[in-house]
């Protein structure tokens, strides 16, 4: 198949989160699988000083492509490279008044006041990059609201265009919370008919909506689990927009994400102390503990279960109910080691129980590669009780890293976490500790169950071993996605729903 995936960002050219992970790994998990594939994605350059040393600065291919945008016509270039270690070919669009910014979405954090305007002009790129460059594509995969009107662009404008006659619609829900509503005059933005700005389509309580937009006019919807899939057809999780959804249930998919075992695997890792593997864990792990705990100036103690927790400091990611249950946890014989940025209360509460608890809490304020490598390999215990997590990657992480997790099981925690209950333990298929009640007391009962069953070497050895055993990499979600691509093609002259 020739794919063309797109997206506002992509790792190593830029990141703010997963999607970034996502547009980079399954793009080149498709094409090892045989598919011809490209990514278009912008052009930051103020990620540039971020870009891996020896990354090949890219070319500019050809003349700049110019891209209607209301009123106006907006031209860039575009520059060409490959995601590294890959065939997939990279078409950096070069905007500069769109995307040389200080952010990649906001200003500090504020949400820049143009991001329709910006992101109607990366959708449509994503279109004439395709024709520009002699693709034919079977799918063009989308993801979020930020390219969200591509189906549309494919459902509406180019249903005659040659060029497209064999082109299927994929989109992708990474965080439905996110769903690039703008006042509705912003329509005239997207250069499509005002007789498509209706409650079935896209209009949503008065305001354009990208990302039901593209619910409507993809031939298939996913999003990053299969639990995930069903909460947001629920009014709990669906953000409004659980009735659209529901409507589209026969095509939505939930996928869950994989791991890039290329830069995330303890046998080849080279940011941690020791290397290791299921059969070696119970020798590499501990060196990477004392270097952990030697680093973070806590003291060297093998025995004491060690819990670490790499995240935005959010009440999205549970912060809340950890620091509700923290004078409890100051009372048990354990350590624990944070590292992350988000509301500034978090930080501030976490930096002063590290002042006054030193001997047991560790914390560092941002993100630093290499320390989350060791983290994860350092711990015993990795925290993740998130309100909701539509995929989440750290918990995959940990489990391959022999780092047994506590989530709460929603989401993608729910569908890689199979919690220690006696059945579990018996039948060999536990590898975490999972609840549902979203209760500070919830979460400490787990912990202390989960410290209890640390002092048990043999049943702790086969928890690590049973999380670091199964295949979480992207060979597995790429297989699943390639389904997805054949049930696409199927649908593709079928009208646009809603």
């Amino acid at each position: 198949m020739q794919i063309i995936f797109s997206s506002s960002e992509a790792a190593p050219f830029s990141k703010t989160g997963g999607l970034a992970d996502v547009a980079s790994s399954l793009p080149k998990a498709l094409s090892q699988a045989g598919h011809q594939v490209a990514l278009v994605t912008p052009f930051f350059p103020q990620e540039r000083i971020k870009w891996p040393e020896g990354l090949p600065a890219p070319e500019v291919a050809g003349p700049p492509i110019s891209i209607g945008i209301g009123t106006k016509t907006v031209s860039a270039r575009v520059l060409q490279t490959t995601i590294p270690n890959s065939k997939v070919i990279v078409y950096l669009v070069d905007q500069p008044g769109y995307f040389d910014r200080a952010g990649i979405y906001q200003d500090g954090d504020r949400d820049y006041k143009d991001n329709c305007e910006r992101f109607v002009f990366l959708s449509r790129a994503t279109i004439e990059i395709a024709r520009r460059f002699g693709w034919q594509p079977d799918i063009i995969h989308t993801n979020d609201w930020q390219t969200a009107l591509v189906p549309a662009l494919l459902k509406i404008e180019c249903a005659n265009d040659p060029a497209f006659q064999k082109t299927a619609s994929v989109f992708t829900i990474h965080n439905l919370a996110f769903q690039g509503q703008f006042w509705h005059w912003d329509m005239h933005l997207t250069g499509l008919d005002w007789k498509y700005f209706n409650w079935r389509q896209m209009e949503f309580f008065g305001n354009l909506n990208l990302l039901k937009s593209a619910v409507v006019f993809s031939d298939m919807v996913t999003t990053v689990s299969p639990t995930y899939a069903r909460e947001i057809q629920t009014p709990e999780f669906g953000c409004g927009l659980n009735g659209v959804l529901s409507s589209r249930r026969d095509d939505l998919v939930g996928i869950l994400n994989g791991v890039d075992t290329e830069v995330w695997n303890p046998a080849i890792d080279g940011l941690i102390a020791a290397q290791y593997k299921a059969a070696t864990v119970g020798e590499g792990k501990p060196a990477c503990k004392t270097a952990l705990q030697k680093r973070m100036k806590l003291p060297v103690r093998p025995e004491v279960p060690l819990l670490g927790m790499v995240s935005r400091m959010t009440g999205q990611k549970g912060c809340d109910i950890i620091s509700e249950c923290m004078p409890e946890l100051m009372n048990l014989d354990l350590q624990m080691v944070f590292l992350g940025s988000g509301d500034p209360g978090y930080e501030q509460s976490l930096q002063k129980l590290a002042r006054e608890n030193s001997q047991k809490v560790a914390v560092q304020i941002g993100y630093n590669e290499r320390l989350s490598h060791e983290i994860e390999a350092g711990s015993d215990i990795f925290l993740m009780p998130s309100q909701y997590e539509p995929c989440g990657l750290n918990q995959m992480y940990s489990l391959l890293y022999g780092t047994v997790p506590i989530v709460r099981a929603v989401g993608g925690l729910a569908d890689s976490v199979v919690d220690a209950s006696e059945e579990n333990l018996a039948n060999g298929t536990a590898n975490g500790f999972s609840f549902y009640d979203y209760r500070s007391d919830v979460l400490l009962r787990q912990i202390c169950r989960a410290t209890g069953i640390f002092q048990d070497k043999a049943t702790w050895r086969k928890l690590m071993q049973t999380g670091m055993q199964r295949d979480w990499s992207w060979r597995r979600s790429a297989r699943e996605y390639e389904q997805v691509y054949q049930r696409a093609q199927g649908k593709r002259h079928a009208p646009a729903y809603g």
